[in-house]
């Protein structure tokens, strides 16, 4: 065992330990409180084991789970800007980068440059691995405000025009399951669960 190496790691699961503290605006399906960004990163990774049959082409699955288990760990220095927030997202790439450079440098230097290059692909969303996790976690909260009432829609007053502009993504990472966002939209504005401005 290389112990410098060993501790390099362990340093690292210690730090990843904070994304459970970050919290979400996406409510939980009981609706008892809202979820953490660590919860969110698992529901994703079950969510590409499932639902992999809709991806367009295919895909590593590896490689996709990687995306889901890491995509969101910069939100430990960056934090959780609501997705709808236009003033909070202003400088957030700038932001994320600088946690991505901090945060997976705390890794041997092997495995720093694997993590970095897994959240630059899912940031640049080119490949189809990345385009298909892109689209899942879009589809995770959508679904968590379809099962909560209009869950944060309600809650900040979404338009189903922000939604339909949030859930792009979807119609290039998994087009198979865009009919179904769209019907999904539809339906919730005739249930006023996303509010018609």
């Amino acid at each position: 065992m290389k112990r410098d190496r060993f501790l390099q790691q362990l340093q690292f699961i210690a730090e990843i330990d904070q994304l459970k503290l970050i919290l979400r605006q996406t409510l939980l399906i009981d609706q008892s409180r809202r979820e953490n960004s660590a919860e969110h990163s698992w529901h994703l990774a079950i969510m590409a084991i499932l639902l992999e049959e809709y991806a367009p082409e295919p895909v590593d699955m590896r490689r996709v789970i990687h995306m889901v288990l890491i995509h969101d760990i910069v939100e430990i220095d960056a934090g959780d800007v609501f997705c709808y927030d236009v003033q909070g997202n202003v400088g957030k790439e700038d932001r994320e980068r600088e946690a991505a450079n901090r945060i997976f440098g705390l890794l041997p230097p092997d495995q720093a440059q694997s993590f970095r290059q897994a959240w630059d692909e899912f940031e640049e969303r080119q490949s189809p691995e990345a385009k298909f996790t892109a689209a899942l976690d879009r589809i995770q909260p959508f679904w968590h405000n379809l099962q909560t009432e209009g869950g944060t829609w309600k809650a900040h007053q979404i338009s189903p025009e922000q939604v339909f502009q949030r859930m792009a993504p979807v119609k290039e990472g998994t087009p198979e399951l865009w009919a179904w966002v769209e019907e999904a939209i539809a339906q919730a504005v005739d249930d006023e669960l996303i509010a018609e401005k």
